[in-house]
């Protein structure tokens, strides 16, 4: 009988050596929680920013870490119903990650933060779904009402929420032109689906979406960086264009484009995926969306990398080096 698990945690900020593999003892799940055993992790920007202090959460230590997994069910808390021990499951980032942090051979969520996975989707896959779907969905949809023939600008796109994004504006029929820093990685968008690639460390990004979009402008601009980002993001969108800043990958103070704002009649929202996880309504709604996509093939999770639970620490610092393409994945045996 298992009475002890191996828990990642953290006891201060800093890089990825922080990062410890505690041995806890197992603990069974309290009302309304269920206790899964995990198969894979899905890393996500949002643990990279927790674990150096920088998150919107601030981390209490020892603190927990982890928004997606995915794994087995086997034991459910008190009050839980509509699910079963053995069900493959995976899990909606719905939650506090210092409290309910999924690094770890096992992991005790609240059960709405569970879904059920379709069966053909690996466990690698089923770690990569949540977040950045949801992410996604929730701008483009949810909030800015995406039309087909539109034009959307995808930030930083060679992220997991990137490719998310371009699978659902091609969903959409809408025009998907995704920006990179790195001319290597022009293809892979391409591929993915994007129908334009702005590599900005070569081109002027205001010009080039004149270009692209015959001197309109851009009506969705779905940003993950930010920072002086913004003022050409602002130059680059079309009349009463919308904007969502999601991310802050510069780390550098946003300056609100205040006359051009003006000038343009522009929309420029903060966004964050728990606008979708914390409403019930919205959530069902994603929920379906994702199903939906991921059962007609329009929605497929891209995974660039898969690491062993033991090299967790190389799977942040490969993040931080912003090389991937797509899903960063750790393998938990």
């Amino acid at each position: 009988m298992v009475t002890q698990s191996i828990c990642v945690r953290f006891h201060e900020t800093g890089d990825a050596s922080v990062l410890r593999f505690d041995k806890v003892p197992l603990t069974e799940p309290g009302a309304g929680e269920v206790r899964i055993k995990v198969h894979a992790l899905g890393l996500n920007r949002a643990e990279v920013l927790l674990r150096q202090g920088l998150y919107l959460e601030k981390p209490t230590f020892p603190s927990r870490i982890g928004y997606e997994a995915s794994g087995v069910i086997d034991a459910i808390g008190e009050g839980v119903t509509g699910f079963t021990v053995g069900q493959k499951v995976s899990t909606i980032p719905c939650f506090s990650q210092t409290k309910y942090g999924v690094y770890g051979e096992h992991a005790i969520v609240p059960a709405r933060s569970l879904a059920i996975y379709p069966d053909h989707l690996t466990d690698e896959q089923a770690a990569a779904i949540w977040m950045q779907y949801l992410t996604a969905y929730g701008a483009l949809i949810q909030q800015a009402g995406l039309k087909s023939g539109q034009f959307v600008l995808i930030t930083a796109a060679s992220s997991s929420v990137g490719f998310a994004a371009i699978q659902i504006v091609k969903r959409e029929g809408g025009i998907a032109i995704a920006t990179t820093r790195s001319a290597s990685k022009r293809d892979s968008l391409l591929e993915a689906g994007a129908d334009h690639v702005i590599v900005t460390d070569e081109s002027d990004i205001v010009a080039e979406c004149k270009i692209i979009t015959r001197g309109k402008g851009v009506d969705i601009i779905f940003d993950a960086i930010a920072g002086p980002m913004l003022v050409p993001l602002a130059r680059a969108a079309a009349h009463e264009g919308k904007i969502y800043l999601y991310g802050a990958l510069s780390l550098e103070t946003t300056v609100f484009p205040f006359q051009i704002a003006l000038k343009k009649g522009l929309s420029v929202s903060g966004y964050t995926m728990f606008q979708v996880t914390e409403d019930p309504e919205r959530m069902a709604q994603g929920q379906k969306y994702v199903y939906d996509g991921l059962a007609d093939g329009s929605l497929v999770p891209v995974i660039d990398k898969v690491f062993a639970f033991k090299k967790l620490a190389q799977a942040h610092e490969y993040m931080e080096s912003n090389q991937q393409k797509g899903k960063i994945v750790v393998s938990v045996p």
